[in-house]
C-alpha cells in the first residue's frame, strides 16, 4: 500500500495548528515507517514533509498571498492534469490540510480540523464562506474517510454537513514532548495567550478581564504572540514567535489564559500544561474534551469569569501546575500517526 501525504496548500506561518498537525504527523509517519508514505510539498515549504520521501511539487504554483493562493488552488482544481500524474500509483491519498488538491482516483482521506463556517458563519466573509462549502464541505462528503481532531468536530460535522457517522473517525493531535517540557526556571508575573487576532479567539472580552485583574494586581503583565493589533496598558505583543520561543514563554509565565469562544482542538492548554504551566481555559467547543481537569474552566463570553478564574489560577499555581503534565502525557505524535495508519488501511481496503 502507498499512501500519499498531499500538502500543497501549506504555508509557513500561517496555516497555524493545521501545520502543526500536518509537520507533526509526517515526522511521526517517517519515523515509525510502517506505512509506505510520500509527502507531496509546495516550493515555499521544501521541508515540509519532515523526513518523509518528498516531492517538491513545482507545478501547483504555491504563494503566500491570499489572492495568489486562491489563484493557485483555482488553476489547481481546474486544471489537474499534471499534479494527477505526480500522483500516479498511490492507493490513498490523505489531504491532512482540508482542501483536495489535486484530486485523484485513488481512495481520500480528509481532515476536518473544524467546521466554524457553519457554526459561527459571521466570523468569515462572503468568499470565504463559499470557498469553504466548495472547498471543505464537498471534500467531507465526498472522502473516503473523514478524520476529525475532536469529538467535537466530529458531532458539528455529522449534524452540520449530513456525513456518515461511519466515515467519521476521531483522532486527536499530539504535542511534542522533548519542546514542550518543564523547566527550572522562575516564574514571572505575566499571563500569555498566544493566539491570532481572529474574532473567535475573544481578545476584546480578554482585555476587559485584564483591566479588571490589573487593578486588582498593578504588577501583573499580559503577553499576546502572533497578534498584530493595538493592545492597552500592560499589555505586550511580540508578534510572531519561534517554537522555542513559546516553549520558554510557557515555562516562565504565571499562567496560560485561553479565552477562545471556538476551537476544533486547542493545542496551546496542552503544550502549556507539558510546561508545568497553570491554564485557566474557556469552556466552549473541544476545550473541555482536550484539558479534562487539568485546565481552570470559565465562560469565554463573561469577563467576570474570565477574571474569576485567572484569580483562581495564580492563587493555586502550584496544584494547576502539577496537573497538567500528566494530562499533556496522554496526547502523543505517536499515538496519532498510529491511529492515521489504521485509517489509511481501511480506506485502501475500502
Amino acid at each position: 500500500m502507498r499512501v500519499g501525504l498531499s500538502m500543497l496548500t501549506l504555508v509557513p506561518g500561517v496555516s497555524g495548528g493545521s501545520e502543526t498537525y500536518a509537520r507533526g504527523l509526517a515526522r511521526e509517519l517517517a519515523r515509525r515507517g510502517e506505512v509506505d508514505v510520500v509527502a507531496f510539498v509546495p516550493s515555499i515549504v521544501p521541508d515540509a514533509g519532515e523526513g518523509l520521501p518528498t516531492e517538491i511539487v513545482d507545478e501547483y504554483g504555491a504563494a503566500r498571498t491570499t489572492g495568489r493562493r486562491v489563484l493557485a488552488m483555482s488553476r489547481a482544481a481546474i486544471l489537474p492534469g499534471a499534479l494527477r500524474r505526480r500522483y500516479a500509483g498511490l492507493d490513498v491519498v490523505h489531504y491532512p490540510l482540508t482542501v483536495p488538491i489535486p484530486s485523484v482516483d485513488a481512495r481520500t482521506v480528509v481532515t476536518l480540523h473544524d467546521v466554524q463556517h457553519v457554526d459561527l458563519p459571521g466570523n468569515f466573509g462572503p468568499a470565504t464562506r463559499v470557498f469553504r462549502r466548495l472547498a471543505y464541505d464537498r471534500a467531507a462528503r465526498r472522502a473516503d474517510a473523514v478524520v476529525a481532531i475532536s469529538e467535537f468536530v466530529r458531532g458539528r460535522a455529522i449534524e452540520g454537513l449530513g456525513l456518515d457517522p461511519r466515515r467519521v473517525h476521531v483522532i486527536h493531535l499530539g504535542i511534542d514532548h522533548e519542546l514542550f517540557r518543564r523547566g527550572d526556571v522562575p516564574r514571572e508575573r505575566f499571563l500569555l495567550y498566544p493566539a491570532r487576532r481572529w474574532p473567535h479567539k475573544n481578545h476584546e472580552r480578554l482585555f476587559q478581564a485584564f483591566a479588571e485583574l490589573r487593578r486588582r494586581q498593578p504588577d501583573l503583565e499580559l503577553v499576546l504572540t502572533s497578534y498584530d493589533g493595538p493592545v492597552p496598558e500592560g499589555v505586550r505583543a511580540p508578534g510572531h514567535v519561534s517554537r522555542d520561543e513559546l516553549a520558554h514563554l510557557y515555562r516562565t509565565a504565571a499562567a496560560l489564559v485561553f479565552p477562545s469562544l471556538y476551537e476544533g482542538f486547542g493545542l496551546p492548554p496542552l503544550e502549556a500544561m507539558a510546561c508545568g504551566c497553570p491554564v485557566a481555559c474557556s469552556n466552549a467547543a473541544s476545550l473541555p474534551e482536550v484539558v479534562g481537569d487539568a485546565a481552570r474552566l470559565f465562560d469565554p463570553r463573561s469577563v467576570d469569569e474570565i477574571v474569576e478564574a485567572v484569580e483562581d489560577v495564580l492563587a493555586s499555581a502550584e496544584a494547576w501546575s502539577a496537573r497538567g503534565p500528566a494530562r499533556a502525557a496522554a496526547f502523543t505524535w505517536e499515538r496519532t500517526a498510529r491511529a492515521h495508519e489504521e485509517i489509511y488501511v481501511r480506506a485502501a481496503e475500502g
